[in-house]
């Protein structure tokens, strides 16, 4: 019988992103996208929130039928020393059914307006780039990310997941 990894999302950058990492790990797995709530306000900011939505994502995905389930969740952290006070950044969490992997992707710093209207009005990243004007899309994370749009398609919301799972595998020993 095949394993079956549920990714906690139905983002298709995600999914993509996901499978790249854990393919080479799990030869033949199955991966299958579920739909499941963070548990963390739609935009998180801080590392507790970010972790915190990987975390929950991972254990609701494993509750739907699953050898092992992995979901990811980007967040604005506080980092000391940046001009905006905080850098974009994706944990990844790989749960068994009995105990939590958890790893984090590299970070960046998002323009200033994005990063205040995230952090002091509250806005969503999303809606926070565009009203910044760097783009019309309403759904950037479904795509290149605000990482692709910074980059002029250099680095994509893919490429910038990646390392988070691969992260979190090293604790598996994989």
């Amino acid at each position: 019988m095949r394993m079956r990894i549920n990714v906690g999302s139905k983002n298709p950058v995600k999914l993509a992103a996901i499978r790249d990492v854990m393919e080479a790990r799990f030869p033949g797995a199955d991966f299958a996208p579920v739909a499941v709530d963070s548990g963390v306000p739609d935009q998180p900011v801080g590392l507790e929130q970010t972790l915190g939505g990987a975390m929950n994502r991972a254990r609701a995905a494993f509750a739907l039928s699953c050898d092992l389930a992995v979901a990811l969740e980007s967040g604005l952290v506080p980092v000391p020393l940046t001009r905006t006070g905080y850098m974009n950044l994706t944990a990844c969490a790989i749960f068994n059914g009995e105990e939590m992997f958890l790893g984090l992707g590299p970070a960046f710093e998002l323009p200033d307006e994005v990063s205040r209207l995230v952090v002091k009005e509250g806005m969503e990243l999303d809606p926070a780039v565009r009203r910044a004007g760097l783009t019309e899309d309403p759904r950037i994370g479904y795509g290149q990310g605000i990482i692709g749009i910074l980059s002029r398609g250099r680095v994509t919301r893919a490429d910038y997941s990646r390392p988070a799972v691969s992260m979190a595998l090293v604790r598996m020993g994989l």
